[in-house]
């Protein structure tokens, strides 16, 4: 078996392919449910999508086309099939598959956020726990990515807890309040309207505060949520509907939703463009998938970034951080070593244990026969007979024991086992796994 995976993000592809292969939580759910009989988490941020999965090798195309085969929105669908074709075709261009040893620490850099946009973000490794937490749930786990996934979040926290990489790290919202500061010359005394009302709004929230943003509009399809998140920041809720209207005097929009559609688009946005006879306006869009229609960009007068476009000011910060990095992939390396090693050992688990139970029905089956001659036995002396006998049964089957461990990840590991099965005529029915 094959312990891989396969996925896409911020380095390989483009926001305009990663949104298309994001998947929601019911997603994550429902081709869970439907996968091909093999353990795998589903990975998906704004981010990155990612397949993880124990597979025999003739199952990795399967495995592939399972994260790339969904519905996706209608809005974005307009060339799904060509990219599906692109993804299988130009696997290079996009598509990254990771095999054994490289699959774990490719994991663990992730949990440990070395591999994300913003290094040291936090949010990365609660997503990790939760991915693993619903296919778990849903039995879509096993020993591997059990042992795997609860390593990952022990390292993630390890990485955080022993390393400062965290330490003034900054978040995609900040980076998105940076690059509006940078390009409008400051935000003090400005308007936003931020369009949501969940923890990535609540944080844009704070940092547009943080840096004299005069008034915040909230906008989100649920009222009252958008209420919540305007208390806390002294700010004031608005009707989704009205939101647009509501945006003559502003100077910043941020969107942040989990919209599977377009919450702006480019026939409103030129609309609100004529209310204000031309006047700027700045539009960050950090959701994936994208809340503003690309062409929205083209409008005069608009400046419209996205997620990607926050890379420059993410980099400036990421210098101050490397030797943190450094001391991270220390960490890390020394975890997926110690992995490794407990994998090796892990194909003959159940087989020893079913070789265990074998002979421990044989002993108990002989005692009890041996009992019903010897009814005279103390109490004490029945004692002395159990201990004896899991002795002899121990000693025995201890030379075997060593010699099947020994071989794990050498060439003799296969007769090892077979052997074993047929001398002792065992079907351990367990799980195999190979390095690759």
């Amino acid at each position: 078996m094959h312990l891989i995976v396969i996925g896409l993000n911020h380095r390989t592809a483009p926001i305009d392919v990663r949104e298309k292969f994001s998947l929601s939580k019911d997603d994550i759910r429902r081709k869970l449910l439907e996968r091909n009989s093999f353990e795998a988490v589903l990975l998906s941020t704004c981010n990155r999508t990612e397949l993880y999965a124990l597979v025999d090798a003739a199952n990795v195309h399967k495995a592939a086309h399972e994260l790339v085969d969904h519905d996706c929105p209608t809005e974005r669908c307009v060339c799904v099939e060509q990219l599906k074709r692109a993804f299988f075709d130009c696997a290079d261009e996009y598509l990254y598959t990771f095999y054994g040893v490289d699959c774990i620490r490719h994991l663990f850099e992730v949990a440990a956020s070395l591999d994300s946009l913003v290094l040291g973000e936090g949010q990365i490794l609660s997503q990790v726990k939760e991915a693993y937490s619903i296919a778990k749930e849903l039995g879509a786990t096993g020993t591997v990515l059990n042992t795997l996934f609860n390593r990952a979040i022990a390292v993630g926290k390890r990485v955080r807890t022993e390393t400062r990489i965290a330490y003034n790290s900054v978040s995609v919202s900040y980076a998105a309040v940076e690059l509006a500061s940078k390009k409008l010359n400051g935000l003090v005394g400005r308007k936003a309207l931020i369009f949501g009302a969940g923890k990535m709004a609540e944080l844009t929230a704070q940092h547009l505060m943080s840096h004299g943003v005069k008034k915040i509009f909230v906008a989100n399809r649920h009222l009252e949520r958008a209420e919540e998140l305007a208390s806390k920041i002294g700010g004031e809720a608005i009707a989704w509907d009205e939101a647009l209207t509501r945006a003559i005097d502003v100077d910043v929009i941020v969107t942040s939703t989990g919209a599977p559609h377009y919450v702006i688009k480019h026939r409103s946005m030129n609309q609100l463009m004529t209310w204000r006879n031309g006047r700027k306006i700045f539009v960050i869009d950090i959701a994936v998938p994208r809340d503003v229609e690309p062409e929205v960009g083209l409008i005069d007068g608009v400046t419209l970034y996205n997620i990607d476009d926050l890379e420059a000011v993410v980099d400036e910060h990421f210098k101050q951080r490397r030797e943190e990095a450094e001391q991270a992939r220390a960490i890390i390396g020394e975890a997926t070593a110690e992995l490794v090693e407990r994998y090796k050992y892990m194909p003959f688990q159940p087989l020893m244990a079913t070789l265990s139970e074998r002979a421990e029905e044989v002993r108990l089956r002989e005692i009890k026969r041996a009992s019903s001659k010897l009814t005279a036995l103390t109490i004490e002396e029945q004692r002395v007979i159990d201990n004896m006998t899991k002795m002899i049964v121990r000693k025995l089957l201890r030379l075997p024991m060593m010699n099947l461990n020994s071989s794990a990840g050498t060439p003799n590991e296969k007769f090892y086992a077979d052997a074993v099965k047929g001398l002792f005529n065992l079907d351990d029915g367990g799980l195999q796994y190979e390095q690759h």
